[in-house]
């Protein structure tokens, strides 16, 4: 929840992971990694020295391991890691489908204009035409276009998470506002002239 009863914002979490990358395959025989990136900001993110938490089933031996960015290369505009401890092609094959987290500051904030981290916007109220439709409980990230996951009294529905569908975020008071497509949140006693 975004907000508590007296109406003062929900206390920050201290501390807030971003999942940044995915080990795709083994590259080479010196222990490279090809990514599947999830970050705007690769060079920032993979600097030499960055700690990153791995997400691996328990009975990998790299459950509950971290590792160390040592260097980060480009080869045909494919981004390969390299890390400590990871030194040949047999130790990286062990690592491939793990996806990498990085810590986070939960204060901070992207630098570019009208972006958000997903963790800023879950728990957010969801709002049309001023009142509210729903609760924000996730973003789901695909290839075309980022959806916004509202929880509404009918379910759950998917909005495309675009300005002409989503014109405000007010992540300082806790809401959204929508201006959805026909036929969205429409089931809900709206009057939307489909009787004879």
């Amino acid at each position: 929840m975004s907000s508590r009863k007296d109406g003062l914002p929900a206390p920050k979490p201290q501390r807030v992971e971003l999942r940044v990358a995915r080990l795709v395959k083994a590259h080479g025989l010196k222990g490279g990694l090809k990514l599947e990136l999830y970050t705007d900001s690769p060079e920032l993110r993979f600097q030499p020295g960055a700690q990153l938490s791995l997400q691996v089933p328990t009975d990998s031996p790299w459950f509950g391991q971290q590792l160390t960015v040592r260097e980060l290369k480009f080869f045909n505009a494919q981004p390969v890691a390299f890390f400590d401890g990871v030194d040949d092609r047999t130790q990286a094959g062990s690592l491939v489908k793990a996806i990498l987290w990085i810590e986070h500051d939960p204060e901070s904030v992207p630098t570019e204009d009208d972006a958000w981290f997903d963790h800023q916007l879950v728990g957010l109220d969801v709002r049309r035409d001023g009142q509210s439709v729903g609760r924000l409980v996730r973003v789901d990230h695909l290839p075309a276009q980022d959806l916004l996951v509202i929880e509404a009294p009918a379910g759950e529905i998917l909005l495309p998470f675009v300005k002409a569908f989503v014109p405000v975020v007010n992540t300082d008071e806790g809401f959204v506002t929508i201006t959805p497509p026909g036929g969205l949140f429409e089931g809900e006693g709206s009057g939307d002239g489909s009787e004879d």
